[in-house]
């Protein structure tokens, strides 16, 4: 188990799954043991913290359907015997509540409290939890990055990473994969002048050298290095439509080319 993080008086730990998926164990305020887990792709990294550590596990919350982010849920929930909260619009066979956009999860003994944000375009029904300065944003936002387009479209992936971008830039962003460092490797190639971005790819080298998280994140850093955040930014603009061959009107065009970009980036060996 990597060290906690401690965010707006919540601990948050990663807990790793399969080669680079992350589930994120929530501890509420104070000494409570009572716990959540978001998105589970496996049961026995949690029950083997939950019993090292004599924390007891209140609920789960889940992002999206993908089997690695859901694939744990069924045996926690029917060891635990713990609601599992997840998309409405999606089909998951372990949920017990489902929630969209606007709806509040609250979980009284862990004391904890999220708002819940649509962000299609990974997926149809995909959703985020905000709350407590932490941002649990699956395959939504990564950092540095974006996810895959396998279900939605450009302009639902870019409208959910708006309104992602919209909360406090001191939020704390926690995505469901260890994808930092290649991101930054394409972010550089799109911005070859972002400094921010040079000296992030440098941080994040010595964290996964010595095989700590390069997470959580920052919205505030996000916006500086994340070129599916700064679709706006001339440097983006003219990169994306040098990548295009013609000018691009439109922050969704942009985003558009970008994305088939990454899809096909092969960072150079050095």
């Amino acid at each position: 188990m990597h060290p906690t993080n401690k965010t707006a008086a919540i601990d948050v730990t990663p807990l790793l799954a399969f080669s680079d998926n992350y589930i994120w164990l929530i501890r509420g305020p104070g000494d409570c043991a009572g716990t959540v887990v978001v998105d589970p792709g496996e049961a026995r990294p949690v029950i083997e913290t939950l019993d090292t550590h004599g924390l007891r596990l209140h609920a789960i919350l889940l992002t999206h359907h993908h089997h690695d982010h859901v694939g744990g849920a069924a045996e926690l929930a029917a060891r635990y015997a713990v609601p599992v909260i997840g998309p409405a619009t999606e089909d998951i066979a372990a949920r017990t509540r489902a929630v969209t956009g606007g709806d509040t999860v609250l979980l009284e003994e862990p004391g904890l409290r999220f708002t819940v944000l649509d962000t299609p375009g990974h997926t149809r029904g995909h959703i985020a939890f905000h709350g407590h300065g932490a941002l649990f944003c699956g395959d939504t936002l990564f950092s540095a990055g974006c996810g895959r387009l396998f279900e939605g479209t450009a302009g639902q992936m870019h409208d959910s990473l708006e309104r992602l971008a919209a909360l406090p830039g001191s939020t704390k962003v926690y995505c469901g994969h260890e994808y930092t460092v290649d991101n930054l490797h394409f972010a550089r190639a799109v911005e070859p002048e972002n400094t921010a971005v040079r000296a992030y790819l440098e941080r994040a080298d010595i964290l996964r050298s010595s095989g700590r998280p390069t997470l959580p994140s920052s919205l505030e850093l996000e916006i500086a290095v994340n070129p599916f955040l700064r679709c706006g930014q001339p440097a983006v603009r003219e990169s994306a439509a040098r990548r295009a061959g013609r000018a691009l009107a439109t922050t969704v065009e942009v985003f558009t080319v970008v994305r088939q970009w990454k899809d096909t980036f092969k960072r150079a060996l050095t």
